[in-house]
């Protein structure tokens, strides 16, 4: 079996949880070399793997290592340069998101992809679960009608300690980095990323001084759709919530659990599936078909199924945002 030589830039808490022990078990893969500026956390997971290449240098694993491939799971301020130095080396690069920390970042991320003719993924893993997938599939065969409406939201405490994550030099933004990314990214995946019109934010930084906690978002597009979101690290709420509500006009459809309505003779009907698959680690198995789908697109050379271009949009409306949300006032795109 044809085996993908892997590289790993950056082996903080993700790698370490998902990324390490999937590829590790990866038939068609070969971790090649592995890259932190921590010496002795590099040398450690080394030995753990059995990996013989492990760097602190990025340039140093680029430069002695052959591979095929470079995984980007450093903090978001060095993505953009690992991003470019691993595509300039001529290696497909998946870079977890969020792809950059603003759209310039991004732009020169996906223009380096292009110019090297490479294969640019970025790491939504999201899109993967499994009721997520079959929301987009019945959205998709039309099964609602035209979407003109989607309100979504991720409201979930604060899962990492990691300082440069509040840091916005560092990290481009707070929650909705971390979290509507997530939703915005479902939500324009669902619309099929219509062209953007203006863009309303409010942020709110009740826990911490330099990043947003909390936001709340609308979107218009010029094909007349409506995208609404909030999320928020802070909110003072017994559980977390994730959801995407998606109205067409033929039908809508709800996930977290997934439900599928569709407006049949006047009556509207129950169209869920009966059966759906709900693994036992849903956290898990959607990064396991994250690096599934990219190692195939890399050894197929299909298209992956969130790609630099995809990104690219995304960070616009993301700096659309923050500039909104800054300002107090409408942006028009």
């Amino acid at each position: 079996m044809e085996k993908s030589r892997v590289l790993i830039t950056g082996l903080g808490g993700i790698a370490q949880i998902v990324h390490l022990p999937i590829l590790s078990k990866m038939e068609n893969v070969e971790i090649a070399g592995i890259c932190d500026i921590d010496k002795s956390k590099t040398k450690s997971i080394a030995q753990k793997y059995g990996i013989k290449e492990a760097y602190t240098s990025i340039d140093e694993m680029l430069n002695n290592v052959e591979a095929d491939c470079l995984i980007v799971t450093s903090p978001t301020s060095l993505h953009h340069e690992h991003s470019i130095k691993g595509l300039k080396k001529g290696l497909n690069v998946l870079a977890e998101k969020p792809l950059a920390r603003n759209y310039a970042e991004a732009a020169e991320i996906v223009d380096a992809a292009k110019k090297a003719k490479k294969l640019l993924m970025v790491g939504m893993n999201h899109r993967f679960l499994p009721e997520v997938m079959m929301q987009e599939s019945f959205v998709s065969a039309g099964e609602i009608g035209e979407v003109f409406y989607i309100k979504a939201g991720y409201l979930k405490k604060k899962s990492t300690t990691e300082k440069w994550s509040v840091n916005k030099t560092e990290s481009g933004g707070g929650v909705f980095m971390d979290l509507g990314i997530v939703v915005l990214d479902i939500a324009l995946w669902m619309m099929k990323f219509p062209k953007i019109k203006t863009v309303s934010a409010v942020n709110y930084n009740h826990a911490f001084k330099n990043v947003e906690d909390s936001s709340f978002v609308l979107l218009r597009f010029h094909n007349g759709s409506t995208i609404s979101i909030e999320t928020s690290w802070s909110l003072h709420r017994s559980n977390d919530m994730f959801y995407v509500n998606v109205y067409g006009k033929e039908g809508s459809s709800s996930i977290n659990p997934l439900r599928i309505y569709k407006n049949m003779h006047d009556t509207l009907v129950n169209v869920t599936p009966v059966k759906i698959e709900k693994p036992a680690n849903v956290f898990k198995r959607t990064y396991e078909y994250e690096l599934n789908n990219f190692i195939n697109s890399v050894q197929t050379g299909k298209p992956s199924l969130s790609d630099g271009s995809e990104a690219l949009e995304r960070m616009k409306i993301i700096d659309a945002i923050y500039e909104s949300a800054q300002s107090g006032k409408e942006i028009e795109l």
